[in-house]
């Protein structure tokens, strides 16, 4: 049980990575408060928590908006006393290249994918200050190192939270309060097969070449970049402060002859 007692707050959590995290922090020990913006989702996960023996509560909230976002973290200290680990899982794609990108589509990225983060952590922020302890997760991505076709503000974003996470941890680091992200390759979520489904004319040939990207020659899966999050989120990762951790099946660090 590496998060006995802990209480975890994961934004997105109604679907993909964020469920699967939401499911294994419970298993842990973990109280989880699933945030999402669909109310369906975010209660079949906080259901299937209730069914194995877990503790999870369900909080709706835009993170895209401060209102919801404040009301959201005042509802999860007065329901739950406090939080532990803040996972800013929460994020959208964005298809095209800057000339075939919409001031729409921009400013809808960047919203909840940067502003996403920004909110849930100031508002939980100064409860860890106070107790002198926390963990923040930030969900990355390891296009923030590398570049992709015709992803140019899902690659903006993604590397302003990487830059973030480090600048975080600069600021926090004296209130014992760890900030750390995750920087995963693709992974097989029912947001990606969508995109595949409504992206592409052959979705099978799509996925082939995706998985050629990556030296595992598979996409990863949401319990692989879910079982990163428990090591960032557990005691065990104590040491590790401001630091990116690639689960990308290969696609940053390696290449095929």
């Amino acid at each position: 049980m590496r998060l006995e007692g802990k209480v975890a707050l994961i934004t997105g959590a109604g679907s993909g990575i964020g469920k699967s995290t939401a499911l294994l922090f419970a298993s842990e020990g973990a109280t989880v408060a699933v945030n999402d913006v669909c109310r369906e989702s975010g209660m079949e996960t906080v259901e299937e928590i209730c069914r194995t023996g877990g503790k999870a509560v369900f909080l709706p909230a835009d993170v895209t908006s401060e209102t919801e976002v404040a009301e959201m973290v005042q509802k999860a200290l007065q329901t739950l006393g406090h939080i532990d680990v803040l996972f800013n899982n929460a994020g959208i794609s964005g298809v095209g290249a800057i000339h075939e990108t919409s001031e729409e589509l921009w400013d809808r990225v960047v919203a909840v994918n940067l502003k996403g983060v920004f909110l849930p952590s100031k508002h939980i922020l100064p409860h860890m200050m106070e107790r002198k302890s926390g963990c923040i997760i930030n969900m990355s991505s390891c296009i923030a190192e590398i570049g992709l076709m015709r992803r140019a503000v899902y690659s903006a974003t993604k590397g302003a939270v990487l830059a973030l996470t480090k600048s975080m941890q600069v600021d926090y680091a004296p209130y014992n309060i760890r900030v750390n992200a995750l920087l995963p390759g693709t992974i097989l979520t029912p947001f990606v097969e969508n995109y595949l489904k409504s992206s592409y004319d052959d979705p099978e040939e799509a996925l082939s070449t995706i998985k050629k990207r990556q030296l595992s020659g598979e996409l990863g899966r949401p319990e692989d970049v879910a079982k990163a999050a428990l090591f960032l989120a557990s005691d065990e990762s104590r040491f590790m402060m401001g630091a990116p951790l690639y689960i990308d099946g290969g696609v940053v660090f390696g290449k095929m002859a």
